[in-house]
């Protein structure tokens, strides 16, 4: 007789793989045993994280063999598989960054459905991204796990210091869940997962193409493991430079456009068969012409930033308890001029912030299911030339005559609990996080979610949700109140509740996702201006509440299962989503972001094998924005649905590629964000090569 144990262990044994394309498990040249992946949090999203020794089996009793691709998802505090979990997430993986037409990670988002990717700038010059109809400020965004959100403003927040060629994957969560990324993640989070490597081996690329847009990168890798040895020490370094004049000018004829900026990363991994270690370093420098990007009256705006990342982390592989603790330190400088290169006709704006984090996540496993606890203390610190409160001490502004004469410092501490209980077919996770803030004197608050979801056959599988979440006023919205605006420093927290529900459908050839959500957002902030004043300023203000109701769809066929017999066809991805918020624009009054979000927002992506090694990808993109923005004669004009389609065609050779790509292929007028007008068609052409050692 069939009994169904609750604690029955069992280790996943992957058979079936010889013949696909997944270069962690080919390289490993061994069968692999895994229980549920050894993570926890979202920091735990790894794919290296898999051992080739046998793990110790979870608590979840399964009746098959578990698909390869639910390795590399996180949506819960605690690790589970991705056929545990219940939570939309969206993962880019190697394979697609590869194929898309894109010289940014900023632009690969264009592609996912549920994100709204606003460009003031192209190619990834300056970029506000958000999630589920939600603003550029709401969502958490993580290198390998560690929150690098900036306080001052999420204007900047994707100056990543690494080259697209670094990175393994992006994982785009969707949905509130303070227990799991913690605060600020009010709509979602995206986490930039970057390769491992088990190989030593050479990279470079070089571009160029139109708007003097030059690209030039290099990585080199060198991992260490001795014959018949699980110890692995790796570690890689790239660099990177981007150019372009831009694709317009100013009313003077000069350029307004143009950019230029440098990355340099560095990241080891230690790994035996008892603990994992990982560090990185980076550094993003970037200047660009911020054309009217804060008011149309001024064409001739610039800014520049620095910034560096640091971070440590270390896992344990044995014992009751699975600990992973982390630290880290980012800091970033700005500096913002209203006119380009004359600070005397206006004083140029400075700022400089440090955040300190240390976070610890743990998980255990018992007789009632499995356990995670975490805790994190994150302090930021602002310096400014005119954010803040006046210091009591001034910090001279290096290579200025000038003093940081503002600022403000805050501590957040977070501490999280959550529970699993895994069944054959079922599983529930309910946890909380309780947050205190020392700004404004914020009390402790306890915000809750909980995740179901139920396996129907080796396919299906239903899915809901309620979670809640919180994100703290930046220091620009409590702050800035020059070059047109007006702020309130005493702006309430914003906080979200989300209910969720849908179905999703996974086999070899088709994958398929629908779901239902609904949010509703208390103390929205958002800059808002009247209207009937010319001269009125944008001012940072609560809304009381707003709701919104979506639907998003998914579906990808994979041609080369489904049609065996034909080589041209490969793949092809159709998504849709859809938002309705219940508060709309009223007559006087405009808003800059909360209010103009993308109602309907359709993505396909069809990728070709032409003949020998030659392959070509088309990317389409369908968005139709609510909201109203002013032009540069002072008018009121309302967003204009737009399609566009990006092309890349590429030979793809082992240890080489060529490619030619072109964006915006049928020259399409639109905007992204108010006044600015994006670049019609650009067109660039590359070769990148790959050589072991």
């Amino acid at each position: 007789m069939k009994t169904k144990s609750f604690n029955a262990r069992r280790a996943l044994r992957f058979r079936q793989f010889s013949r696909k394309n997944y270069a962690l498990f080919s390289c490993l040249g061994r069968e692999v045993l895994i229980g549920t992946l050894s993570v926890a949090t979202l920091t735990y999203a790894k794919a290296d994280g898999v051992s080739v020794e046998p793990m110790k089996p979870d608590t979840v009793k399964t009746s098959r063999e578990v698909r390869l691709d639910e390795v590399s998802v996180t949506g819960s505090r605690a690790p589970l598989t991705r056929s545990q979990q219940a939570r939309m997430v969206t993962v880019l993986d190697r394979a697609d960054i590869q194929a898309a037409p894109v010289q940014s990670m900023n632009d690969l988002l264009k592609y996912a459905v549920g994100v709204d990717v606003r460009q003031r700038g192209p190619i990834g010059a300056q970029t506000d991204v958000s999630i589920r109809g939600g603003n550029y400020e709401q969502i958490t965004i993580l290198l390998n796990g560690i929150n690098i959100c900036d306080p001052q403003t999420g204007h900047n927040a994707f100056d990543f210091p690494l080259d697209i060629a670094d990175v393994e994957r992006i994982e785009v969560l969707e949905g509130p869940a303070g227990r799991v990324y913690g605060t600020s993640s009010l709509v979602g989070a995206i986490n930039i997962v970057t390769k491992q490597d088990r190989e030593n081996a050479f990279d470079a690329r070089v571009e160029g193409g139109s708007y003097a847009w030059l690209s030039t990168a290099a990585r080199a890798a060198i991992a260490t493991q001795r014959p018949a040895s699980t110890t692995l020490l790796s570690n890689s370094i790239s660099a990177n430079y981007t150019r372009s004049d831009g694709y317009s000018r100013n009313k003077a004829g000069g350029l307004n456009a143009d950019f230029s900026g440098a990355k340099l990363f560095y990241q080891g991994h230690y790994d035996d068969s008892n603990a994992q270690v990982s560090w990185h370093a980076g550094l993003s420098v970037k200047g660009f012409g911020s054309n009217t990007f804060y008011g149309a009256k001024w064409d001739d705006q610039y800014e520049r930033t620095l910034k560096t990342y640091t971070a440590l982390q270390a896992e344990n592989k044995h014992g009751r308890f699975h600990m992973k603790p982390s630290i880290y330190w980012n800091r970033t400088m700005d500096r913002f001029e209203l006119f380009r290169g004359s600070p005397e006709s206006y004083p140029f704006n400075y700022h400089r912030t440090d955040v300190f984090g240390i976070n610890l996540n743990s998980y255990f496993d018992w007789a009632l299911g499995r356990t995670a606890v975490g805790a994190e203390l994150r302090n930021e610190d602002l310096v400014s030339g005119n954010l803040g409160e006046p210091l009591a001490k001034k910090h001279h502004i290096h290579g200025t005559d000038r003093y940081y004469e503002y600022g403000l410092n805050r501590t957040n501490i977070s501490l999280m609990l959550e529970h699993n209980i895994l069944l054959e077919r079922f599983t529930l996770s309910a946890g909380i996080v309780a947050v205190k803030n020392s700004w404004s004197e914020m009390n402790m608050r306890v915000y809750p979610g909980v995740d179901a979801s139920y396996r129907i056959g080796d396919h299906w599988k239903l899915y809901a949700s309620y979670n809640t979440s919180l994100r703290m006023p930046s220091v620009t919205e409590l702050y800035y109140s020059v070059g047109g605006h007006k702020a309130d420093k005493h702006l309430k927290p914003e906080e979200l509740a989300a209910i969720e529900g849908g179905v999703k459908y996974a086999s070899r050839t088709v994958d398929g996702s629908l779901s239902v959500y609904h949010n509703r957002c208390s103390n929205l902030i958002d800059w808002i201006r009247r209207t009937h004043d010319a001269d009125a300023p944008w001012e940072s203000v609560n809304f009381t509440r707003v709701n919104a109701l979506g639907l998003e769809t998914a579906l990808t066929l994979n041609f080369q299962e489904l049609l065996p017999q034909q080589n041209v066809l490969r793949k092809i991805n159709l998504a849709y989503n859809y938002i309705d918020q219940d508060k709309e624009e009223t007559e006087g009054i405009q808003s800059q972001y909360s209010l103009e979000y993308l109602r309907h927002k359709l993505v396909c992506n069809l990728q070709m094998h032409l003949v020998g090694l030659l392959n070509l990808g088309l990317n389409y993109r369908f968005q139709d924005r609510t909201g109203t923005y002013t032009d540069s004669n002072g008018n009121v004009q309302d967003y204009k649905p737009y399609g566009i389609i990006d092309a890349r065609l590429s030979w793809d050779a082992p240890t080489y590629k060529l490619y030619v790509e072109a964006n915006n292929l049928f020259d399409k007028t639109y905007v992204d964000f108010g006044h600015i007008p994006q670049p019609g068609i650009w067109i660039m052409a590359g070769a990148s090569i790959h050589l072991p050692f």
